[in-house]
């Protein structure tokens, strides 16, 4: 097992390797303004028997677990997913293998049951790094998986330490676990939102690797375009007994924008809501050295409560009015007309393009873009309405990197997040920062449903109708009857 703890300042940001005070099990210092990103890698071999047997079964897994707290990013560490908790997987040669028990039991989700039922499928025959299956719920804490995690990672008579690290889970803004048949090896990574951080870490086990690293990022001359360069300061626990400087930079995928959003339903909602987007600019990002390239999107993952309708978003004239340019991606067969209740996939996800205003006219200023979407039937309540809770969307700018570029793995990319595998792989994302009113990445809808205090009656009356009709359909089919008797037998007098 490996660890490797990394605090993220902002540009500029710095510490004097003096204020660090390091010896075999830990290093300490101040307290700085950070991001804080942990990551411990485990050998298949180190891993418990239940998840050892399920991941030798798969060929990929990646779980992202994204808060509903706004939160702020820093790079490099700026890959953004909708809140809650998305499931990535590709099966292995054993297509039976259902991780929906584990995943239940680790996280607390309740709505997946196995991969047939509750899992949608992701195209495959554009791009091959994309994953064969998706899995959605929206899931507001770590909760479930901290108690889980605790019973299998600090067993009786582990150090306090333990613990304590793992319930600090509980305020982080990310978790990922990623594996693939490649490495043979899963990586659990949690961040820590950019806030100030106790520059305090300690070892695990002297028999666990452990790298601490306090970087910002920086702008050598030699720095390329599609580059980010990070500078700071570098300790491995039980071998240095200062820090080391260093400097270096890696190609990403994943950069800032500069510019921002908030989403928000217009009223009244009704059961065909339509989601406003506010964005700060329409302007393309101006470090892109190919903006004639780029085009803005935004990702939506909706649970089974909503749906896109994919023939509404089918008509150019609809779009247009609604600042939107076309769907690049819906996920296929969503039913239309079926309840939430009796709907067994988690939902859909969606990917539009937006049509940003010329920037001529708008010179840099707010617009709006709007997406239709349509509630299903919810289950009956005693209040007579339920709330369904719609995740911010990711909002990027999708833009084609240089000719030649190559995006070689970096120590803090993060791919598999669902729209990395809508687009080629020279595609730099560059993202927009989410900033809701109230601090929650999450919308909430309030929806009308039966009243089950005032329906008692429905029952009755339901009944007493259907006899009603039944005795008058009997009546009408008894006047048919004897009629038709009735002139039989006049015939036969006659003849």
């Amino acid at each position: 097992m490996r660890e490797r703890i990394t605090f993220v300042q902002k540009e500029g940001d710095s510490i004097e390797p003096t204020a660090l005070k390091v010896d075999g099990n830990g290093l300490k210092g101040p307290e700085v303004k950070a991001v804080r990103e942990d990551r411990l890698t485990f050998a298949l071999d180190e891993l418990p028997a239940e998840l050892k047997a399920l991941l030798e079964g798969v060929n990929q897994l990646h779980i992202r677990w994204v808060s509903p707290v706004a939160y702020e990013a820093v790079s490099p560490l700026l890959a953004r997913l909708p809140p809650g908790f998305h499931l990535f997987y590709t099966p292995g040669g054993d297509t039976s293998i259902n991780p929906c028990p584990l995943l239940n039991k680790a996280f607390g989700t309740d709505s997946c049951s196995s991969p047939s039922e509750s899992f949608t499928t992701l195209p495959t025959d554009r791009f091959t790094h994309s994953t064969t299956h998706q899995f959605y719920q929206p899931l507001p804490s770590l909760k479930a998986f901290t108690t889980f995690a605790k019973s299998l990672l600090c067993p009786p008579g582990s150090p306090s330490s333990c613990s304590s690290r793992l319930t600090s889970l509980n305020s982080a803004s990310q978790l990922d676990l990623s594996y693939d048949t490649i490495s043979h090896t899963l990586r659990l990574t949690s961040l820590w939102p950019y806030a100030p951080q106790s520059l305090s870490a300690s070892l695990l086990s002297p028999s666990i690797r452990t790298e601490i690293g306090i970087i910002s990022t920086a702008s050598p001359k030699t720095l390329e375009p599609h580059e980010i360069g990070i500078s700071g300061l570098l300790t491995v626990l039980g071998q240095s007994t200062a820090p080391s400087p260093t400097l270096f930079s890696f190609p990403s995928r994943h950069r800032d924008s500069s510019s921002s959003f908030h989403a928000h339903f217009l009223p009244p909602t009704g059961l065909h809501p339509v989601l406003q987007l506010t964005i700060s600019s329409p302007n393309p990002p101006s470090k892109s050295p190919t903006k004639d390239t780029c085009r803005l999107h935004g990702y939506f993952t909706l649970p089974k409560s909503i749906f896109p309708d994919r023939h509404q978003l089918n008509d150019p004239l609809f779009l247009a009015s609604k600042n939107l340019s076309s769907v690049r991606y819906i996920t296929p067969g969503i039913d239309l007309e079926a309840p939430e209740y009796v709907t067994t996939p988690w939902g859909s996800s969606l990917l539009l393009e937006l049509s940003p205003p010329s920037t001529t006219t708008t010179t840099g200023k707010a617009w709006t873009a709007e997406i239709p979407l349509h509630l299903r039937y919810l289950s009956p309540s005693l209040t007579g309405y339920r709330t369904a809770e719609v995740p911010y969307p990711a909002l990027f700018w999708a833009c084609t990197a240089e000719e030649g570029t190559k995006f070689p793995s970096n120590p803090f990319e993060k791919d598999k997040v669902g729209y990395d595998g809508l687009f080629g792989e020279r595609t730099v994302f560059w993202h927009l920062n989410p900033t809701p009113a109230d601090g929650k990445l999450v919308n909430t809808v309030k929806v009308p449903v039966l009243d089950l205090e005032k329906a008692g009656w429905v029952g009755a009356v339901t009944g007493g109708v259907v006899v009603l009709g039944f005795a008058w359909v009997v009546v009408k089919l008894l006047g048919v009857v004897l009629s038709s008797g009735k002139r039989v037998e006049e015939g036969k007098k006659k003849q």
